[in-house]
């Protein structure tokens, strides 16, 4: 199988993981990320951009892991590539409410839709912070 079938095929396996990824947490998010980075709402920019990276972080080590040898194991590697992104965005969303729950002193979604850049940084170390995570248990 030729190495550049196989970037082709993930590249599509990774881009639709981050864009769902981005779909499920714009969902369950009270803000339209769309309409809001419209608006220039740089906190919902930091949240995107840390599912993004994020996901692609997981992604990035999923591939790593999952050595390529024959066209079976191509479907084997985008299986699993994934799940992981899977258990990825459930981790995020996951620790955002822990964090937002445990956090009294504001809460993250209000602070997103006043366009507070700092709480969209911190959601997005957040993200990153559980991709490291879910990255060091794949590898």
């Amino acid at each position: 199988m030729g190495v550049a079938l196989e970037i082709v095929v993930y590249l599509v396996v990774g881009l639709a993981a981050m864009m769902l990824g981005y779909l499920i947490i714009d969902i369950i998010h009270p803000a339209d990320f769309p309409k809001e980075i419209q608006e220039g709402n740089t906190a919902v920019g930091w949240l995107s951009a840390g599912i993004y990276a994020g996901l692609g972080f997981i992604i990035r080590s999923a591939l790593v892991s999952f050595q390529q040898s024959e066209a079976q194991e191509l479907l084997q590697g985008v299986c699993s590539t994934a799940i992981y992104a899977a258990i990825g965005i459930a981790a995020f969303v996951i620790g955002y409410f822990v964090v937002d729950i445990l956090n009294k002193k504001y809460k993250l979604n209000d602070e997103i839709m006043n366009k507070n850049e700092a709480a969209g940084i911190m959601v997005f170390g957040i993200f990153m912070g559980l991709a490291f995570v879910v990255s060091g248990v794949i590898q």
